[in-house]
């Protein structure tokens, strides 16, 4: 074990290292390596430690334990040695690992060197006045007698003028032109490795797909953006980026290992983040908004409405019973929503989307009454009775008391789902959205009427027969004024 209690000598090889013919220092061979050592010479080289530090220490208390006598002394004597060792020597003496490569020029390791080096923060919040737009730059007046200037690429189409203000990041000083390098806030830039630095934003290409995300070119610099950093929410398939070409921010660089990760996820939460104050500003219950879906659950789906999301819930999708939320929406679908209700404490946002189409409550009265018979189909069965759709969007409950005139036991004793029924409208509530319905009412009224059928046929069928004639006298009348004699004698 070798002993770092004090720095070695001017000319001293540290052990573990050979010198060459002409005294100089040398790195060992890659092939070579240390003899194991066992753990009794482990032991032995301590106890040796020890008893040596322990002879060379003027007094020592039995009673305390060695340990913390010696760790005083032993953290002043390591910040000595680290104070005066210098590493450069035994990194020059170190193996270089393999694939590292080398630099070309002092310029060339001053530039890696200065990109491992934690990025100068960036103030995000420069606004700057444009004073003259060539065919390449834009020069911007950044206050007092500072000027800057931003390609005109980073306008992406924009019409500015002679006078606006935009907004600016600072990304250096240039000396030589006396200006200051600019990028337009929320822009992608133009980088190579020695002006690449971690929060830029950068154009992403993307080439090539694998397991763990996407392999991306940024400028012709190969660089890989992980899966999880694609999207906001979670990507199920990777495939469908594949030739796409967005923005993103530089997460990790290092020029000296050509290693370049970049984050869509990161830029996609500015872009949220910048949008969210605008939005939440201008939103207000009764809007009528555009949106994305951004993710999609069993309850419904969350929507996008610019920095904020809401969320637009299954039973507000259609008038119609839906199943599933995927039968109305798709993830990424451009949908028009209606804004319900706002919760700031919660910062809850519910959203509509039946809501847009007239209700088929609003027209019930006109296309049914009360007393009528109609056929509906069931759609549902619960313990208290079944639901019946009578129109897209409106259904009516048949109590469990009026699905027969004998005693119901269970409902599906009676009817199952998707079975179509007649039924009779007991009462129609539309501000409640209710419907009364009854089968009873119409199997009695069958009955009644095929009793009424049946007295009605009687009697038509009587008053169709011709009268019977009377039977012949066979027995002659007695009485009368014949030759008898009087009927009566005094």
């Amino acid at each position: 074990m070798s002993d770092f209690s004090t720095p070695p000598k001017p000319g001293e090889v540290p052990a573990g290292f050979t010198t060459s013919p002409a005294g100089t220092q040398s790195r060992p061979r890659d092939d070579e390596a240390p003899a194991p050592r066992s753990q009794d010479d482990i032991d032995r080289v301590l106890d040796q430690a020890i008893d040596a530090k322990i002879a060379a220490k003027s007094s020592v208390d039995v009673a305390k334990p060695l340990k913390k006598q010696f760790d005083d002394e032993i953290e002043a004597e390591l910040n000595a040695f680290m104070t005066e060792f210098d590493t450069g020597t035994l990194e020059a003496a170190l193996p270089v690992p393999k694939g590292t490569p080398k630099p070309k020029a002092p310029e060339a390791a001053k530039a890696a060197a200065k990109s491992d080096e934690a990025p100068e923060p960036k103030d995000k919040g420069k606004t700057g006045k444009i004073i003259k737009i060539s065919k390449d730059w834009v020069f911007v007046d950044m206050g007092g007698k500072s000027e800057g200037c931003l390609p005109v690429s980073q306008l992406e189409g924009k019409e500015y003028v002679v006078g606006d203000e935009i907004p600016v990041t600072i990304e250096r000083f240039d000396s030589n032109e006396g200006l200051l390098i600019l990028s337009m806030r929320g822009a992608a830039i133009s980088a190579d490795w020695e002006t690449l630095k971690t929060g830029q934003i950068v154009e992403a290409v993307v080439t090539k797909t694998n397991k763990g995300g996407l392999e991306v070119t940024v400028n012709n610099l190969r660089g890989f953006l992980p899966v999880s950093q694609i999207e906001i929410g979670r990507v199920e398939d990777t495939a469908v980026y594949l030739g796409q070409k967005f923005k993103a921010v530089v997460t990790e660089v290092n020029a000296r290992i050509k290693n370049l990760v970049v984050s869509r996820r990161d830029y996609l939460e500015q872009e949220r983040a910048e949008k969210r104050e605008t939005t939440l500003a201008e939103l207000a219950e009764g809007q009528t908004r555009e949106g994305v879906v951004r993710s999609i659950r069993e309850f419904g789906a969350f929507v996008d409405l610019g920095g904020v999301d809401g969320l637009l819930h299954i039973g507000d999708m259609a008038w119609t019973r839906v199943q599933k939320p995927e039968d109305i929406v798709r993830l990424g679908d451009h949908v028009s929503v209606k804004v319900l209700k706002m919760d700031p404490e919660k910062n809850r946002i519910s959203l509509g989307l039946k809501q847009l189409v007239k209700s088929p409550w609003d027209k019930l009265a006109d296309d049914f009454s009360v007393g009528s018979t109609v056929n509906g189909k069931v759609t549902r069965i619960q313990e208290f009775g079944a639901f019946v759709e009578l129109a897209p969007g409106v259904e009516g409950l048949v109590h469990v008391s009026e699905l027969s005139p004998n005693r119901v036991r269970r409902v599906n004793d009676i009817v199952k789902p998707g079975q179509e029924v007649e039924v009779q409208i007991l009462s129609i509530d539309p501000d409640q959205q209710r419907v009364s319905l009854s089968m009873k009412a119409v199997i009695a009224a069958r009955e009644e009427a095929a009793l009424d059928a049946a007295d009605a046929a009687a009697d038509a069928a009587a008053a169709a027969e011709p009268p019977k004639p009377k039977p012949e006298r066979k027995v002659p009348l007695k009485g009368g004024l014949g030759g008898g004699g009087p009927l009566f004698k005094l």
